[in-house]
């Protein structure tokens, strides 16, 4: 009690003088390369040539710039070395999808099971990964991410993540290829492959009259898509039926549409419905309009997640050979970064089917 009530100003001893110490505060403050030099006796200089074995520095004077800089604890800045050397340290790992798909049942699927290779092969590269989550509304902002480059998952054509690290003028990496901008790498990330793959496993199991269901984004995924389905239609002479929804919507857009679609076209027997999302919407959709699946109508989607996982029925879905993706994404990111000539794009491995109960065969029960 009695030490807190001595006043300001009239501590004993040389606090009692009211005199600044010089010394105040400088045992928390991290040791600058100037305080090296002065303790060392050399210039500024000297000190980062010996402490980066640079240049010519006596082996003498070098062992004592070293020493001196382990016993006042000096650590050299990673961002100043980086700044100097032009060294990459940090990529960012950006999801363009919105929350309501990449968030929620999907949170530890796509975006983490990508982030979980791509933090391992960065690592072998010297390199540390930032995982940019993404955010319940509004732009993501990076302007305070200090990094060096970044990976951006399936962008949009007028994606404001894209924009906003090309102004900064760092090296970016899309995984899927972002529409009408060939100037960013990208790894493919066989949209096209895919759908036909769904399309024709659910052709094979008997349906006659398959339906789409892509998102409203502009996105190479949803473009491929519609694509690959048109020229399956046309083959099998088949009228297409193409339902779109709003990625914000998540599940809710996924029900609400395939409720319409219901209404709208009762023959459908076949549903792919690229979205994980909008596939457990469309689920749900089909029971309640007291159909069943896939006894009335077999669905398929594009992602084998957690959502396809733990939907009732589960749901047919695709390999997408994420690993690969995610490791390709990282070289490519690494190879430009470097200024080596990186390639304009890098294709991994085809999709392969995961079939489940969602497509399986007719029955009576």
């Amino acid at each position: 009690m009695e030490r807190n009530s001595k006043k300001p100003g009239k501590t004993a001893g040389k606090d009692a003088s009211n005199e600044p110490d010089p010394t105040a505060g400088k045992a928390r403050q991290r040791p600058t390369i100037a305080d090296v030099a002065r303790a060392a006796g050399v210039s500024t200089t000297t000190v980062s040539h010996a402490l980066n074995d640079k240049g010519y520095v006596d082996p003498h004077t070098r062992e004592r710039v070293k020493d001196t800089a382990r016993a006042l604890g000096y650590r050299p800045s990673v961002r100043a070395q980086r700044l100097r050397t032009g060294e990459a340290h940090t990529i960012a790992l950006i999801s363009s999808m919105p929350f309501e798909i990449a968030g929620g049942a999907s949170r530890l699927g796509f975006l983490m099971e990508v982030a979980a290779v791509a933090a391992a092969a960065a690592l072998t590269r010297g390199l540390a990964l930032a995982l940019v989550p993404p955010m319940m509304a509004g732009r993501l902002p990076l302007e305070q991410l200090d990094i060096d480059g970044a990976i951006v998952i399936e962008p949009t054509a007028d994606d404001a993540n894209v924009a906003h690290l090309q102004e900064r003028g760092l090296p970016v990496v899309c995984l899927g290829r972002q529409p009408g901008n060939d100037a960013v790498p990208y790894v493919d990330i066989h949209s096209s492959a895919t759908t036909a793959l769904l399309l024709n496993h659910l052709h094979e199991q008997g349906c006659k009259r398959i339906a789409l269901l892509v998102g409203a984004q502009q996105r190479n995924s949803y473009i491929e898509a519609r694509d690959a389905y048109e020229r399956f239609c046309a083959a099998h002479r088949m009228a297409p039926v193409i339902a779109v929804a709003d990625e914000s919507g998540g599940e809710a857009a996924g029900y609400a549409t395939s409720a319409r679609l219901l209404e709208e076209h009762p023959d459908v027997d076949g549903l792919c419905a690229l979205v994980d999302a909008f596939a457990v919407g469309a689920v749900q959709a089909i029971v309640g309009y007291g159909r069943r699946v896939p006894g009335d109508i077999k669905v398929v989607t594009r992602y084998d997640g957690t959502r396809a996982r733990s939907c009732r029925p589960p749901l047919t879905a695709v390999d997408l050979h994420l690993d690969d993706m995610a490791s390709q994404a990282v070289d490519l990111l690494f190879a430009h970064l470097a200024g080596a000539g990186g390639a304009a794009s890098v294709a991994p491995a085809l999709p392969t089917l995961v079939a489940r109960e969602s497509s399986g065969e007719r029955s009576e029960h």
